[in-house]
């Protein structure tokens, strides 16, 4: 396998500890040596992973020459330390990043300004992965097994409601942090099952490696649906740059719908901006996150308000954020082609 399970399962890193609550500054500089086209916008986006599947809509949007377009001279890249897109995003050293709802929820309630304002992806990518000869099929087989999770508070809530979900509890099984070897934990057999991988990427990797899996997903076990993938921008960009959001959000959406039509197109923009990608993967998970982009047979980038609200309720329940946050606040599907869904009005 061109990379391991544990590179692979490195991305996922969720929202790093120590947040801090800076006010963003209105735009991030444009990064040297890059010229600008007359009357360009410069816009950096942070990327959550190296070019992958899920960004495939942005690449080619940028080959294309949408974003141009648009007015926006855009800088698509990957962190030194990908955990760090929130605080640079609402720094304002990042005009764009792209994160995860739940993090956007916790980054917030650690007084980070960062609003989301497009998801791209509808529905939850990960759950518990096993080998399909283990006959795990339900959590309750998981009762005396030994359950691999990267050492993250969120994953052990969606153990946790999936498990009470099926009759067991945390006590039932024995979790071990394994940090982001998820992949290896499993195959060796130092875990029977493992807690935060993702069938868009994670499983493919494993089988193309020889190893049959199967994957208990989180929304099929008492977790609530929500936004797996989404854009972030900073409060001060979307308050006093509005306009900057709305271009960039128009010329993204239609670099996904181009995605998803021409699939082939979109991986030759990931290739060519990232040599060491492996086709075989992405273009499997391509396949398996177009639908995702779109389910429910909504827009690209729809957020809607009854999803942020009952995943947050359900992250309160968990204890994961605090009851008196102003959910209404953390996003805005107002800036999106033609307004997206409804927004609230903020607390």
């Amino acid at each position: 396998m061109s990379r391991s399970l544990s590179q692979a399962r490195l991305s996922r890193r969720r929202f790093v500890a120590g947040a801090t609550g800076a006010t963003g500054a209105a735009l991030a500089a444009f990064p040297a040596g890059r010229s600008l086209g007359a009357q360009e916008t410069p816009v950096t986006v942070a990327l959550d992973w190296y070019p992958n599947a899920n960004h495939a809509g942005l690449y080619l949007a940028l080959e294309r020459g949408w974003f141009a377009e648009a007015g926006l001279a855009v800088d698509l890249y990957t962190p030194a330390d990908p955990t760090t897109v929130l605080q640079t995003v609402g720094a304002g050293r990042d005009t764009f990043g792209i994160s995860y709802q739940t993090d956007v929820l916790l980054a917030r309630a650690a007084g980070v300004p960062v609003v989301s304002v497009a998801a791209m992806v509808q529905q939850p990518l990960l759950g518990i992965m096993v080998l399909e000869a283990s006959g795990i099929e339900r959590p309750a087989d998981l009762r005396g097994k030994t359950v691999a999770y990267p050492g993250i508070p969120s994953q052990e809530a969606f153990l946790a409601t999936m498990l009470e979900a099926d009759g067991l509890g945390m006590a039932d099984v024995e979790l071990v942090n394994v940090g982001f070897d998820l992949g290896p934990a499993v195959i060796s057999g130092r875990a029977d099952g493992a807690m935060g991988a993702y069938w868009t990427h994670e499983t493919i990797v494993a089988e193309r490696a020889g190893y049959p899996v199967s994957l208990l997903r989180v929304e099929e076990w008492g977790v609530p649906p929500y936004y797996e993938l989404v854009l972030v921008a900073s409060e001060a960009t979307v308050a006093d740059d509005p306009e900057t959001v709305r271009r960039f959000l128009a010329a993204a959406r239609r670099g996904y719908e181009a995605a998803a039509a021409e699939p082939a197109a979109a991986l030759d923009a990931l290739a060519a901006t990232s040599p060491d990608l492996d086709r075989a993967v992405e273009a499997e998970g391509l396949a398996l996150l177009i639908p995702a982009w779109t389910a429910g047979g909504v827009a690209f980038g729809t957020q809607e308000p009854a999803r942020w609200a009952e995943y947050a309720a359900w992250m309160v329940e968990r204890g994961l954020i605090p009851a008196d946050l102003d959910v209404a606040a953390a996003y805005r599907a107002d800036l999106l082609p033609g307004g997206g869904a409804a927004t609230p009005v903020a607390g």
